[in-house]
């Protein structure tokens, strides 16, 4: 069956269209979680979803919304115990370990342990269903409405966080509402590569759109592409004849980001050089 042939597919046509969403969101958001050094919080938030969709399944027999409601508890979690900077790895260290374990504890009560489990921390891009992807396109419309309100005021506040609360930027506010708006975004990624690789939608494109520019503009539009190449680039790979062993989506997607952001690291020291020299 060739690629074309599954592109008619509505399974396949509604994972690309989730990995679109997920890779646009993801973009947007990855160069405030790399500048504001928030890439824990981003593993912590994506490890606890994991409690909240497992919750949700047992409870309403709906992964997702689970794992959005739980992720949101989550960074309020960490807005609140982590408000001062140096506290903040250890509040997401000592409430990730609590959420997994109890993630673990209501998961072992449910049937399908091994199967269930699987899907969650890996992802199931091709399982996407209508109801699913309605919530999906409720999650990235809201996550953008939310950046064009916060860029400016998150953006000065992630550069020179004492100057612009000295312009009377509210930092901690700003703070507080990119963990919410972080939570959801990574719960919309999880849906796609799974809570334990989400960093590489979530972190990946845009660390790698930092090693080519400084320019904040160029590093989201950069950050947004890098993203879409790894989502639906992954996806199509694992269509094609290259996936003889059935490897879940997640695992293409992923090795694609990583080699993005090898060839970045490459590439980007050489273009500064070039910069430098052409304006000495």
């Amino acid at each position: 069956m060739g690629i074309g042939s599954y592109l008619h597919l509505p399974a396949v046509q509604h994972a690309l269209i989730a990995g679109t969403l997920v890779a646009i969101v993801s973009g947007l958001i990855g160069p405030f979680v790399v500048t504001r050094r928030a890439a824990f919080a981003v593993h912590g938030v994506s490890e606890l979803s994991f409690t909240g969709a497992v919750a949700g399944l047992i409870w309403a027999d709906d992964a997702v919304l689970g794992a959005l409601l739980g992720s949101l508890v989550v960074a309020a979690a960490i807005g609140l115990l982590g408000a001062r900077e140096h506290e903040r790895d250890s509040a997401i260290g000592v409430t990730l370990a609590f959420g997994l374990g109890l993630g673990v504890y209501l998961l072992s009560g449910h049937g399908g342990f091994a199967r269930t489990a699987s899907e969650i921390l890996f992802g199931q891009i091709l399982g996407v269903s209508n109801g699913q992807l309605v919530l999906l396109l409720a999650v990235a419309g809201a996550v953008l409405v939310a950046m064009l309100v916060l860029y400016r005021p998150l953006l000065f506040a992630s550069v020179d966080p004492d100057v612009a609360e000295a312009r009377g930027v509210p930092v901690k506010l700003a703070g507080l509402a990119f963990l919410f708006v972080l939570a959801i975004t990574v719960t919309e990624a999880a849906q796609i590569v799974g809570t334990l690789l989400v960093l590489s939608l979530a972190i990946t494109p845009a660390a790698a759109a930092h090693r080519l520019s400084s320019r904040p503009a160029v590093v989201a539009v950069l950050a947004v592409l890098f993203a879409l190449l790894a989502s639906d680039g992954g996806l199509l790979v694992s269509l094609t004849g290259l996936n003889t062993s059935n490897v879940p989506a997640s695992a293409f997607i992923t090795a694609i980001s990583f080699a993005v952001y090898l060839l970045a690291r490459l590439v980007g020291p050489r273009s500064v050089r070039r910069r430098r020299t052409a304006q000495a």
